[in-house]
């Protein structure tokens, strides 16, 4: 009976907030449908989001290419398909470890950040006091955040999956010797404008669930600092988790519709 109703409680925990962070999303769509657009805020964010963003994700796509492409070859080479390495890299990096690998590392570095900066104003009654200048939270916090991140994820995305594939191509051919020509037209024939459409769906998917998540965190911190690290913590862990799970639903939606072929 203990373990019924623990997970009874787990249940009605986890439908609790899944119903916050959908009233939530609901006042980010008002907020774009009829509050004010704060430019000032958007342009902020753009350069937290994205233009700090650059380097870690940079670093993550090439050495995840590189590393991808060493395991691929290691196998390929008893089957003599090493000419093929540059197709399953492409694919791989658009349609799965591009996407994910970039929403971990913004779940990591920029939700974090946005809970801990909401949480600390929260904490610090900063919150209230924008309620008091007939300023809405949501207008103000999370709004010109959602906006911001579902403009910089794609070009982040791009950037990660550009890195990974040239990474992959010096390895594949500088380290393994396989012929460039060979390996280049596989991947141009075989990696396709679905995608990197694929990869742009799942990257505004995890850029939306992020935002959400993490300034859903932030916006109900209490308790003084301890919430606001307990918030930030939450935001990551939640994030990560969130981008996981919803990159294996997109996965299975998504291939039932636009299946993976890397057949000539």
């Amino acid at each position: 009976m203990r373990f019924v109703r623990f997970l009874g409680r787990l249940a009605i925990s986890f439908l609790t907030y899944l119903g916050e962070l959908v009233e939530l999303a609901q006042d980010v769509v008002k907020s774009l449908l009829f509050g004010q657009f704060r430019w000032q805020q958007f342009m902020k964010q753009i350069v937290e989001i994205g233009f700090r963003s650059q380097m870690v994700v940079i670093i993550t796509g090439a050495f995840t290419g590189s590393v991808l492409t060493a395991q691929a070859l290691f196998q390929m080479e008893q089957f003599r398909m090493e000419t093929m390495g540059g197709a399953l890299v492409g694919v791989g990096m658009l349609r799965e470890l591009g996407p994910t690998i970039t929403g971990l590392m913004l779940s990591g570095r920029v939700g974090a950040a946005m809970a801990a900066e909401i949480g600390t104003m929260k904490v610090t009654e900063q919150v209230d006091a924008l309620r008091s200048m007939d300023v809405h939270p949501v207008d103000y916090l999370v709004t010109p955040r959602f906006l911001a991140m579902l403009v910089s994820i794609p070009l982040l995305i791009a950037e990660s999956v550009g890195f990974g594939i040239l990474s992959s191509i010096f390895i594949g051919t500088e380290v393994f010797g396989v012929p460039y020509g060979y390996w280049n037209f596989h991947l141009e024939v075989r990696t396709e404008m679905i995608d990197i459409s694929i990869a742009m769906i799942k990257g505004v998917a995890f850029g939306m669930l992020i935002v959400l998540i993490s300034c859903h965190q932030g916006l109900k911190a209490k308790n003084g600092a301890v919430g606001v690290g307990l918030g930030t913590t939450n935001a990551m862990v939640f994030s990560s988790l969130a981008i996981l799970i919803a990159n294996f639903i997109l996965t299975m939606v998504l291939n039932i519709f636009f299946p993976l072929s890397l057949a000539g």
